[in-house]
């Protein structure tokens, strides 16, 4: 396993590397999920790069970039018994040194969900990405479903600037009780974790009213949110339901259709999402 802080450095490990080459990005504080990604890598290819970088510039000014969780030995440890080849570690000034000033932006499906709540963040996260694939060169890049609108995005990204590699999406990790795994589970304390539950519950509402034969969107919103409501420690941010390339709300449940959520857990923010398909 190789430790890697610069771009000049990474590019002469890239070259050596045995093709084809897998890259899993994360900003750190692994977890199952980072793991499902990083296991599926290894499977598909001959070499395996994980990134880990806390990206400044997809967090707004009242998110929580300054307490995001970070463990950069843990996760060393975990990714040497995973046998990641190489691991990417750049500084903030690595990779937005002084006077950066570019942005990769992606219209349309990023102006909803999660972008209509936070402007800067896809624009964030497209420019990061963008500047990883072009320093590591992958043949395939690995995220997660439960970041659908991020999945997504960034796959239409690739298709539209003809970048030559390839998207592979993987399903959400879930604890035993169905919380969907995330970095920011560890700022929930014991009762908003048991309150947390009501994103996975409400999903699995609407899925089941869907297969009972429900069609009316409206019809699955308005039970959504009468449950969510139950709960005291819940904000509802939003709840869509929509097609799943577009993002566009939708009148009728058809096949595929994504029901997405974003809802306040106390002081922390949650999405998750299901696919009736």
């Amino acid at each position: 396993m190789e430790l890697i802080k610069t771009v000049v450095d990474m590019r002469q490990v890239r070259l050596r590397l045995t093709e084809p080459v897998g890259f899993v990005p994360t900003m750190g504080y692994l977890h199952a999920g980072h793991i499902s990604l990083i296991r599926q890598a290894k499977l598909d290819n001959s070499s395996v790069v994980v990134s880990i970088f806390v990206n400044p510039i997809q967090f707004d000014a009242d998110e929580d970039f300054d307490r995001y969780p970070r463990n950069l030995e843990r996760d060393l440890s975990q990714l040497q018994k995973e046998g990641v080849d190489v691991i990417f570690v750049p500084s903030m000034a690595e990779m937005y040194p002084t006077y950066f000033s570019s942005r990769v932006e992606v219209d349309n499906i990023t102006q909803r969900l999660e972008g209509a709540s936070r402007p800067k963040h896809f624009s964030g996260v497209t420019t990061v990405v963008v500047k990883l694939f072009n320093i590591i060169q992958p043949t395939r890049a690995y995220f997660g479903r439960k970041d659908i609108q991020q999945a997504i995005v960034i796959s239409k990204m690739v298709v539209d600037l003809n970048m030559n590699l390839i998207i592979i999406t993987l399903p959400t990790v879930r604890e035993p009780d169905g919380l969907a795994i995330s970095s920011r589970n560890s700022y929930l304390n014991t009762r908003e974790r048991k309150a947390a539950l009501v994103l996975y519950q409400s999903l699995m509402l609407a899925k089941k009213l869907w297969q009972q034969g429900e069609r009316d969107t409206e019809t699955l919103r308005c039970e959504m949110l009468g449950f969510i409501r139950k709960e005291p420690l819940a904000a509802i941010d939003y709840i869509s339901i929509a097609d799943p390339k577009t993002l566009v709300e939708r009148e009728e449940v058809k096949p595929p259709t994504l029901v997405s959520l974003a809802v306040k857990i106390g002081e922390t923010r949650l999405i998750d999402n299901v696919v009736l398909e």
